[in-house]
């Protein structure tokens, strides 16, 4: 198994999984393990060729799927508040993500559109999107994640607001139970003066369309 110090350093890095070979046979022992026994329960035979090195490599895409857990919106802003006398409405939107959904580990994804009103403080823009896999890195249901991008934003920027809608499409009812494809969810959080002032939040639900 990698060490917890090794483990730590690639989560900070947040995209280890693409780049980390495990050095020949073992990255995390106990994990695989887990999966080998799950392929078995499958009635899958976890030594024919195909399914050699899939524990390794499920292990790996695990941990890089729920690498939020390692990381805080303090970790990917650093330096990147500026103070900037702005009082313009400030959207990034379009923002692709995906998750897991907390129920059955299966994914959802879709976009993100993020608002804020500046009070002295800018984010550099990049930043957003990364806030954003903070908290979309880990298991999920949409409605915790959208209320926690807009929190998370809020506390490190001190706006005046913060606004977030997601749209999303969630595998757990396109691939199984009620089998509609082209269902998506829609939600919103809306902090500050997006919540209190309507032509606010009027502004934004109007610009993001």
């Amino acid at each position: 198994m990698t060490k917890k110090k090794d483990m730590d350093t690639l989560h900070k890095n947040g995209h280890y999984a693409g780049s980390l070979e495990a050095n020949g046979k073992v990255y995390d022992e106990e994990f695989e393990g887990l999966v080998r026994n799950m392929l078995v329960r499958l009635s899958e035979d976890p030594r024919r060729e195909g399914l050699v090195k899939t524990p390794q490599r499920v292990a790996k895409a695990m941990d890089f799927l729920t690498s939020g857990y390692e990381m805080t919106v303090e970790d990917v802003v650093r330096d990147a508040l500026f103070e900037e006398n702005c009082e313009e409405m400030v959207i990034v939107k379009d923002v692709e993500f995906y998750s897991l959904c907390e129920h059955h580990m299966l994914p959802f994804f879709g976009h993100a559109h993020v608002g804020y009103l500046p009070n002295g403080k800018v984010i550099g823009l990049s930043k957003i999107a990364r806030v954003i896999d903070v908290f979309a890195r880990r298991l999920q249901v949409q409605e915790r994640l959208t209320t926690q991008i807009a929190e998370g934003l809020m506390d490190i920027l001190g706006a005046h607001g913060v606004a977030v809608v997601i749209e999303a499409s969630h595998f757990c009812m396109v691939m199984r139970g009620v089998q509609k494809q082209d269902s998506r969810t829609v939600t919103s959080s809306m902090l500050g003066t997006f919540r209190n002032n309507d032509r606010t939040r009027g502004e934004f639900l109007e610009l993001i369309r």
